[in-house]
This record gives structure tokens, sequence and C-alpha cells, in this order.
């Protein structure tokens, strides 16, 4: 862990009981080191993890870092306040967007393990940035290995998809699942499918999608 602390942050005034994470979206790493603690950025996290493992510690965790913006996850909105934001160093769809190499997912695996023993995050709450806006943001995206990290204990993942639900329950199934309800069906399926369907993300209710909406659901409901 190497200390690198931000300016960019104030008092949280709420529990923590989410984690989210992001990628940096930048050209390199230390590009996005020196963003996250510019003051007049005014944007942070808890954490950053390079590309090569290292994992830099910005702001403490009994503080409020300013990573998610306007977000909202089943009901609640302003989720900075309740939440452990970390950054995963990567250039991103806008810089050209790459898998995230194995020494790097090893830690962040081993990051989030250590966040979650701190707090009681359920996890439904570990979520992608896309997940919490899913009208502006699309990270850390589909190369993003969240059945990996399911399966050490970080984050949801079904084991299969379940029998695919009618068309007509997919808005519910989304909203039970914790997205926000007051956006175009396809900006929402697109989130879902980048975080649990990341072989396909076209926003469309295809028969697999389905099933893996009502199976994402019934372990959100667990």
């Amino acid at each position: 862990m190497i200390a690198a602390p931000s300016p960019n942050c104030d008092a949280r005034g709420a529990a923590v009981d989410m984690l989210i994470l992001h990628y940096t979206g930048m050209v390199s790493g230390p590009a996005a080191l020196a963003r996250l603690r510019d003051p007049a950025a005014k944007v942070s996290a808890h954490y950053l993890v390079e590309e090569d493992g290292r994992v830099f510690a910005l702001v403490d965790e009994g503080m409020r870092a300013w990573h998610a913006g306007v977000s909202h996850w089943r009901g609640e909105s302003g989720l900075n306040a309740r939440s452990i934001g970390i950054e995963v160093v990567n250039p991103g769809h806008e810089h050209g967007y790459r898998p995230f190499p194995l020494l790097q997912m090893v830690a962040v695996v081993e990051l989030c393990l250590e966040i979650l023993g701190r707090h009681a995050i359920p996890a439904r709450h570990v979520l992608a940035h896309s997940d919490v806006a899913p009208d502006r943001k699309q990270d850390p995206g589909e190369y993003f290995d969240w059945q990996g990290l399911a399966g050490q204990g970080v984050g949801l993942w079904p084991e299969e998809a379940a029998a695919p639900a009618g068309v007509e329950a997919v808005p519910g199934l989304l909203t039970a699942i914790g997205y926000r309800a007051d956006l175009p069906l396809p900006v929402l399926l697109r989130a879902f499918q980048r975080h649990w369907r990341p072989g396909l993300v076209d926003g469309q209710a295809d028969e697999k999608t389905r099933g893996l909406l009502r199976a994402v659901a019934a372990l959100s409901a667990s």
C-alpha cells in the first residue's frame, strides 16, 4: 500500500455499505493519480490500483471520496456518502480500452476482500460505476472480470441463467436488482450486460439476458 493522500474528500455522514469500482479512463496511471490528487479536479477515490498491482491509498475510508458523482442504487442516491471507491488503471473506451492484467486483478481482489472485512457491505452492493450511473458511465466495462471477483467472494455472479422472464418483466427485474427506473430500457440493459453479460452489450432483452436478469434478481433478494 502506497500512501498518496488526496485533498478531494470531506465528511462522510453515513455508514459504508457499498463498494464501487471504476476504471480511470486516462492515458496512463500517473496521469490518473495526478488528477485524483489535484484540488482543481475535485475528484478522488479511496484507492487506485495500477496495472502492475501497486495500490495507492488516496482517501481514508472514514472520509467521503468524490468518485461516483450523480448516482443511484436501490432507491438511494448520492452514493459517495456510503461507498468506498476503487479506481482501476485502464485507458478506458476513449483511450484504447484493453483487458485488465492478471497482477492488477489479483491486487483488486485482495483489496476488495480487505475492505469487505472492515465494512458490512452486502454482495449486491459491490457495483460498477456504470451500474450506479448508467446514463453517464460505462466503467469498469465489459473486460472487467466480475465473475472472477465473485468466485473469490466479492460481489454477485449467477452460476447459470434462470428460465427467461417475459419481456414485460424486464423493467421490474432491473428495479429489483437496484437500477433506477426512470431511464430508457436500453441504457439500463447495457449497464446490466456490462456487469453480468459482458460477451454481448447491445441493450437488447434477448432470451439469455432475460434469464440472467431473473437469476441476478434472485441473488439480490437473498
